[in-house]
């Protein structure tokens, strides 16, 4: 009787570490995102950054700037991909004036996080988030390093 494979592969696409680093992440919302064909394909290839990319919100929607798909060079002759298209975000009404009103009162602005697998969609985790100062980098790093620290001091004990 042949063993079936038990390893189930990751659902995350592609995380934004940038966005941890710059950012004081204060709320996560999911938004799933309005996507073509040869896109789907090149998520699954894992041929997507979305380092330097923003959100941005306007007419009551939201849309994801900056974010670079590679198309696959396998993709069909009678399309022509642009990999840095601009993407429509799919949220609920209220979520997106939770965001307008963080955007627009308190100066907070909207970075993707993360993109992963939800039942077979692809799905974008977005963060309100404040700007970090120089300063701030430098102490999340300093505790960074001291809890490394810590745990190799009590590994040796």
């Amino acid at each position: 009787m042949p063993k079936k494979k038990s390893s189930t592969p990751s659902s995350t696409i592609v995380l934004n570490k940038k966005a941890g680093h710059d950012f004081f992440i204060e709320e996560r919302l999911e938004a799933g995102l309005v996507l073509e064909g040869w896109e789907v394909k090149s998520l699954r290839a894992g041929k997507v950054q979305v380092r330097d990319s923003y959100v941005l919100l306007k007419d009551g929607e939201a849309f994801l700037f900056g974010a670079l798909i590679n198309p696959l060079p396998t993709a069909s002759t009678h399309i022509h991909p642009d990999a840095m298209r601009t993407r429509k975000l799919l949220l609920h009404e209220r979520e997106i004036g939770r965001l307008i009103g963080a955007v627009e009162r308190k100066g907070y602005t909207v970075v993707p996080t993360a993109m992963y697998w939800k039942k077979g969609r692809a799905k974008l985790e977005i963060g309100i988030a404040k700007g970090k100062q120089s300063h701030d980098k430098r102490e999340t790093e300093k505790e960074r390093d001291w809890q490394r620290e810590k745990q190799r001091l009590l590994k040796i004990r």
